[in-house]
């Protein structure tokens, strides 16, 4: 009795044995093994793509797994389940979606399944801290994954608070502006002047060298003339659109000059006449027109005057008198004022008489006192090294010249006194 109770106890001990290996061996084959239903494994039909993308706009990832749906892989309450593709941000090691399900608590991001072996991975308004490796992963045994970089990329932008604004400078003077702008990648500086003009930088006492355009944060300009004045254009590009700019304004403040092309202008009476004057200042002057008295002149009837811009320092003032008469005869004044000071040109006004009419022999006559005076200026000019182009004609001197009656006259004497001498030669 006692033998056969013990018989059955060693049977009933070894049952159990064989219960608990099996359960093991379930427990192992559950824990780490995948089952190939259709005998192939998964694999990524496509390699996952880096993206670059600006900041503000969506990135897209596409992972194309091939043979997951034949796969069983075991599930962590027990039994198998189908193989899972994952997506997980590898540099935090953050899991961010299960097949079609978002993990991790980002409203911008969304996962879709398009087909059987397609999962998507959408990143919407991206941001710089988006930047780094994405990773698509298969939960086989052992795991399969394929990885891509995302680079977000930030257009330039033109750093105001430390960046130059407009500048004033005295003829002569330097200026500093200064460009700085952010972005990823790093921008470059370009400067530009607005006109297209050369940028003159000069190194030294003597080198000046002319530039269509200048790269760097800051631009040195040194010894500026007033031709350097305007509008220059601080550009930053990274290779991003779009490029930014900030224009700033170069103003170069100097003594107003005032250049006359004519001082001396005639003209018929009843004829409208035309003085003209060319004024340079900055700051901008206050120009004007006065009788030689220094009486002021003002827009009327007989009067127009006009001013028309040239360039940002210059100008060019037009006094027109209408129908010319006796009492306008005489010198003008157009004067150029500013906060650094004044300038004036002189103008006189004389009258042509075109009503005597003229014999073919006085304009015989003349003809040939031009042309000796033509030769006499001639060579004034070269010895005293005036330029006979200048639009600004000096005074002629003309007293060497004999009134025409008194030239007629010699010529009769001449005459006079030659016939005699005829008279003993014939003898």
């Amino acid at each position: 009795m006692v033998d056969m109770c013990a018989t059955s106890t060693s049977r009933e001990h070894h049952r159990m044995i064989k219960i608990v290996r099996l359960a093991v061996a379930v427990a192992v084959i559950t824990s780490c093994c995948t089952f190939r239903v259709n005998g192939f494994e998964p694999d990524f039909l496509f390699p996952l793509e880096n993206v670059t993308i600006a900041q503000g706009r969506d990135a897209i990832f596409t992972c194309v797994v091939n043979n997951i749906g034949g796969n069983r892989v075991s599930a962590p309450e027990g039994g198998f389940t189908s193989a899972r593709v994952a997506w997980i941000k590898a540099d935090t090691k953050a899991i961010l979606a299960i097949h079609e399900h978002v993990i991790t608590n980002n409203d911008r991001l969304s996962v879709t399944h398009n087909d059987f072996n397609t999962w998507t991975l959408n990143v919407k308004t991206v941001r710089r801290e988006d930047r780094g490796t994405y990773m698509c992963q298969v939960n086989t045994d052992p795991m399969k994954s394929q990885s891509a970089f995302l680079e977000v990329v930030i257009p330039p932008d033109i750093v105001y608070e430390d960046t130059s604004g407009d500048m004033m400078i005295p003829e002569g003077g330097s200026a500093k502006l200064i460009c700085k702008a952010r972005g990823y990648p790093e921008p470059k500086i370009l400067w530009r002047r607005e006109d297209g003009g050369d940028i003159i930088v000069r190194t030294g006492t003597t080198v000046k060298t002319k530039m269509t355009s200048v790269e760097g944060e800051s631009l040195l300009l040194s010894k500026v003339t007033r031709s350097e004045m305007g509008a220059y254009l601080c550009i930053a590009a990274n290779g991003v659109p779009p490029s930014v700019s900030k224009r700033l304004m170069l103003h170069v403040h100097f003594h107003p000059l005032v250049q006359v092309p004519n001082q001396l202008v005639g003209a018929p009476q009843k004829t409208d006449i035309t003085l003209q004057c060319y004024v340079e200042a900055s700051p901008k002057s206050i120009n004007y027109w006065t009788r030689e008295s220094g009486e002021m002149i003002i827009s009327n009837d007989k009067y127009n005057m006009t001013e028309l811009t040239v360039s940002y320092y210059s100008a060019q003032m037009k006094l027109t008198i209408r129908k010319l008469k006796k009492s306008d005869l005489g010198g003008y004044k157009c004067i150029s004022k500013n906060s650094i000071g004044e300038a004036e040109g002189n103008i006189r006004v004389y009258e042509m008489d075109l009503s005597k009419p003229r014999t073919p022999s006085e304009d015989v006559d003349d003809n040939a006192i031009n042309a000796f005076d033509s030769e006499e200026d001639d060579y004034e000019n070269r010895n005293t090294g005036r330029n006979s182009s200048n639009n600004s004609p000096a005074l002629k001197d003309q007293s060497h010249r004999l009134p025409r009656s008194s030239s007629n006259i010699i010529r009769y004497i001449d005459f006079v006194m030659l016939i005699p001498i005829l008279m003993l030669m014939k003898y």
